[in-house]
């Protein structure tokens, strides 16, 4: 939805990381994804198949060209499996610490046939990339593992089946079960390396999303960026798929490009007020780090409807966009700030698709800081709290 009433458009932005950044006191620790981590207890225990002998260490080559060392933390005969544990270095990863198990057997062909284990998920839905039917291990992994097993073995078979204990119990912490990958976690990484506090899982996540969402014949995507926001969207929107219900964090710029490509219909956004004011200054990439809240957008609204000139200058000296909620609420402006506020965002999102190849219509909730009530909308018919 444009906004007929808006004079100045917003420069669309979606920064990727500054130009110059702080330097850190200390260097954070990178680490091994899962892929990687994979294919080093593969080649181990190709090793042990083929030698009888676990070793020590093995050394992975990564799609850039470069190798890395892994220790074996332990294996076992009959079959020749080893574990190697996973390293995120200084990253949050659900995954760290994980026993990453893999499991070698010889085939008479010359063929080296990957298979799920305990704690791999499976993929049950079409839209990843991936055989239905077949084990969560990603494309980039899958050469790994292949590649570091043939190093061993030259142009003999194998039978390597990936474990990961515990993987079942760590997938809850994902969005596995929304792209419909069920038993345990997936098996990914597209350069080995973990970056520390990277987001390119996340952004990797909500591409998939959307392609899933697609895949299904969705045509609506209804994007939310945290847990409260996307169970506010699904009350308010119960007749959709669970599928079409996207955490996209700060990355609703390239959910919208992902959705633009796969031709869906339209998108929904449903967020708090903070993600939607930088939304509406035309920041669709809203990490905190990379982008700030414009309390000017904010005072400016403020002004419009009815603020009196101390609010405004409050609202626009504020340090977060919270106080802004609060002052609305206080005069009773919330519904009428808020929808103003959510005009905005759709406009925001409607150009940005533009651009990325075709206009997707847009409609916008916000809600309160419990989640639990749609304050203020583009949609009359969404609002379920009134301003006092």
């Amino acid at each position: 939805m444009t906004d007929p009433n808006e004079d100045e458009q917003p420069r669309l932005r979606e920064p990727d990381l500054p130009r110059t950044a702080k330097v850190r006191p200390k260097a954070l620790r990178t680490g091994y994804t899962t892929g990687a981590c994979s294919a080093a207890a593969a080649k181990a225990a190709a090793e042990l198949m083929r030698t009888g002998r676990l070793p020590e260490t093995v050394q992975v080559l990564f799609p850039d060209g470069s190798r890395h060392s892994f220790p074996v933390d332990s294996g076992s005969r009959d079959p020749a499996t080893a574990v190697v544990v996973k390293d995120a270095g200084d990253d949050p990863d659900v995954t760290h610490g994980a026993r990453m198990t893999a499991t070698v057997t010889g085939r008479d062909d010359a063929e080296v046939v990957l298979h799920g284990g305990e704690g791999v998920g499976v993929v049950t839905k079409p839209g990843l990339g991936l055989e239905v039917g077949g084990p969560a291990i990603n494309p980039v992994p899958r050469k790994m593992i292949t590649e570091s097993v043939r190093e061993v073995i030259g142009d003999a078979g194998a039978d390597v089946t990936i474990s990961v204990p515990g993987g079942e119990k760590m997938a809850y912490k994902t969005t596995n079960r929304r792209l419909g990958i069920y038993g345990g976690i997936s098996i990914l990484g597209t350069t080995g390396i973990v970056r520390p506090f990277s987001t390119a899982s996340w952004r990797s996540s909500v591409e998939q999303a959307v392609s899933v969402l697609a895949a299904q014949g969705g045509r609506t995507a209804v994007l939310s960026t945290g847990g409260r926001t996307e169970k506010a969207a699904m009350r308010l929107l119960p007749d959709l798929p669970e599928v079409a219900f996207i955490e996209v964090g700060d990355f609703t710029g390239a959910a919208l490009r992902r959705a633009v490509e796969h031709g869906l219909s339209d998108v929904v956004f449903v967020g708090m007020i903070g993600k939607l004011t930088k939304l509406a200054s035309g920041v669709v990439m809203t990490h905190y780090t990379r982008s700030k809240v414009d309390t000017g957008i904010l005072g400016r609204i403020t002004a419009e409807f009815g603020g009196t000139p101390e609010q405004v200058d409050e609202v626009q000296r504020a340090a977060t966009a919270r106080r802004a909620y609060e002052v609305w609420e206080a005069n009773g402006s919330l519904r009428g700030c808020g929808d103003r506020l959510c005009a905005m965002v759709a406009s925001v999102l409607e150009r940005f698709s533009a651009e990325c190849g075709r206009r997707l219509p847009a409609r916008v909730a916000m809600v309160d800081f419990t989640g639990e009530h749609v304050v203020a909308s583009t949609e009359a018919g969404w609002v379920t709290c009134q301003s006092r």
